[in-house]
């Protein structure tokens, strides 16, 4: 069955500051317009306006991480909320080296991993967290219902290392 039409209704600006990284650009903001189809099942999904996806190297991040929220733990991803009057829905910044190690401990998909990442910045931006035991079991079975939905739509972006 071929995947249903999806418009795209947002501006998604993809930015890959990672030197060995392969980002389908188009296949990113086709993720991101599926999920915004189907917001109504993410709490109304993510905000309007543009909304910014940038794939970094670990050390970039951990430096976002320590210069913005005071943590220099290393982390995998890392969402701002943007300026709705300012027509920005947010930027969910990620991490392909932590994909990419996590992918090949558990022997997963590291398209999978880092498709992931993504759908757990959007989802951040919809109004999900994880800093609670009950909050993060709502935000786990958010992200493999919108895996899933991905799947189905034909919607998952492969990206590659160089």
């Amino acid at each position: 069955m071929p995947p249903s039409p999806v418009s795209l209704t947002r501006t998604v600006a993809v930015s890959n500051r990672h030197p060995r990284l392969r980002v389908p650009r188009a296949a990113v903001a086709r993720a991101v317009a599926v999920l915004d189809a189907h917001a109504a099942k993410f709490l109304d999904g993510c905000p309007p306006g543009e909304l910014s996806v940038v794939f970094l190297t670990d050390p970039a991040l951990a430096r976002l991480h320590t210069d913005f929220m005071h943590d220099p733990a290393p982390t995998d991803v890392i969402t701002f909320a943007g300026n709705a009057p300012a027509g920005l829905a947010g930027e969910i910044c990620v991490s392909a080296d932590t994909a990419a190690a996590y992918a090949r401990r558990h022997r997963r998909s590291f398209a999978a991993e880092l498709t992931l990442y993504l759908v757990h910045g959007w989802l951040h931006l919809a109004g999900y967290d994880d800093l609670s035991p009950a909050a993060k079991r709502r935000m786990r079975a958010a992200e493999k219902r919108a895996l899933r939905l991905l799947c189905g739509q034909n919607a998952l972006p492969v990206f590659q290392r160089a």
